[in-house]
């Protein structure tokens, strides 16, 4: 978004930039709903054939999609190829349109996963929530240690790596995608269940200590020692947010419901929702947390008004909308070619990814016999729920590689991580939760 504000385009490039961005809308939408009917078809998640195809389109095949980010240049990707075709665009031109009209598509892909935990907020059931908020937070906890201290502990004694790259890929070990496992839980009708209601809950806990991690390591690498006080408000604005969301809706419920009831216009009910919920959004990016913590806890707070059926039903067509964007913009992010075992880099790397691979897995599977208290409980489901890295895992690649503390073998390591985690969860999940067991109907607009 820096970039968009910072290289303003001029009068030849702005049309070449819009169009660039409605042909990339145009293979996004193709692609999420073949890929989605496709998986529908043979009976796995639909979000599952989303990221699918989001790498058959994105850099690792098609090139439909494509993101400077990835190391991918202007005459990498198809689009802007047909656009120099179209417009006879110059070097200078093409560059910038490439970078401006991906910006804007990487920007759709953050509002498609802030309305997408928004929804996941409308749908959870904040009692049922605080119900379990104690095995939630004990699951999140294990879920962040076990991979954390497996991860550092193995790449220093088994591969031999200097303590601060171990560190990093430890960290990377701790993410939990909560937009990819809710959805699937969504999807299987078993979001309110207690199980989906443990998941959400530690995925969201996770997600705050992982920013914390995160915050740690990028620090440990930049100066060699770790902030102690950026460190000791992170810890008390992600606690304080949090707390505070639930105590705000105690209180603004029936605000909301009396404002609503009083316009008259169209858009009455979603357009005050959306505002709430950007406005939570905004308020936790700002303190340093994610954005999609803000959207998550606005839809547990407008969960409890008796507007919630209402709002859900607008809420779904901007979600059918936006959040496609974002899982094909995942997955088209996803670069194969480091499982290509013919470069000497990949091998060592390869060696390396299938330790992490396997503490990635175990160590999130063992959170589900941590729950206490809970005799008839699926704890397979729970610790599979927890697997999948997803965008969170490609952010700490990301940071990683920009960090610069990381040789290629052990950045191509963490991303097949990533990979792996992302794809095997879906089906598992399903595996896990059998037709039998469904606590709910799914909401069949979430199977579009």
């Amino acid at each position: 978004m820096t970039q968009l504000l910072a290289t303003a385009p001029n009068a030849e490039t702005a049309p070449m930039i819009l169009a660039g961005v409605l042909l990339s809308l145009v293979f996004i939408y193709l692609a999420s709903k073949l890929g989605g009917e496709l998986s529908k078809l043979v009976d796995l998640p639909p979000v599952l054939g989303e990221l699918v195809a989001g790498v058959v389109v994105g850099v690792s095949a098609l090139h439909l999609l494509v993101f400077p980010e990835t190391g991918a240049a202007a005459s990498d990707s198809v689009v802007i190829t047909i656009l120099q075709q179209i417009a006879g665009l110059n070097p200078e031109s093409t560059q910038e349109v490439f970078a401006l009209s991906s910006e804007v598509i990487s920007v759709l892909a953050e509002l498609g996963v802030i309305i997408l935990l928004f929804e996941i907020g409308l749908e959870s059931d904040l009692r049922e929530l605080q119900k379990v908020g104690s095995q939630a937070a004990v699951v999140a906890v294990v879920g962040v240690v076990a991979p954390f201290i497996a991860g550092t502990a193995g790449l220093m004694l088994i591969f031999g790596l200097p303590t601060i790259p171990a560190v990093f890929a430890g960290a990377a070990l701790t993410a939990t995608s909560i937009g990819i496992t809710s959805k699937v839980l969504s999807e299987l009708g078993q979001l309110k269940s207690t199980e989906g209601q443990i998941i959400v809950g530690a995925a969201i806990i996770d997600d705050i200590l992982g920013i914390i991690v995160l915050a740690v390591v990028a620090s440990l690498a930049r100066t060699g020692e770790v902030d102690v006080t950026n460190l000791v408000y992170l810890i008390i604005s992600a606690t304080a947010f949090i707390l505070g969301s639930i105590f705000l809706g105690k209180f603004f419920n029936k605000s909301f419901v009396a404002i609503a009831e009083k316009l008259q216009t169209r858009g009455k009910l979603v357009i005050p929702a959306l505002i709430f919920a950007f406005s939570m959004a905004f308020l936790a990016n700002a303190i340093g947390l994610e954005a999609i913590l803000g959207a998550f806890a606005a839809g547990l707070v407008l969960d409890e008004t008796d507007k919630r059926k209402e709002l859900d039903k607008e809420i779904i067509p901007i979600a059918d909308i936006l959040v496609p964007i974002f899982f094909v913009s995942v997955g088209a992010k996803v670069d194969l070619s480091v499982l290509n075992p013919t470069s000497v880099d990949n091998r060592q790397g390869l060696i390396i990814a299938a330790f992490l691979i396997v503490v990635a897995i175990i160590s999130k599977l063992i959170t589900g016999w941590t729950v206490f208290g809970k005799e008839k409980i699926n704890r397979l489901a729970i610790g599979i729920g927890m697997i999948p890295r997803g965008e969170v895992g490609l952010v700490f690649a990301g940071i990683a590689e920009a960090s610069g503390v990381l040789d290629k073998p052990l950045q191509a390591a963490i991303i097949i991580m990533v990979i792996v985690t992302t794809f095997v969860a879906p089906p598992l999940l399903r595996f896990a939760f059998p037709q039998g067991e469904l606590t709910e109907k799914p909401d069949l607009a979430l199977e579009k």
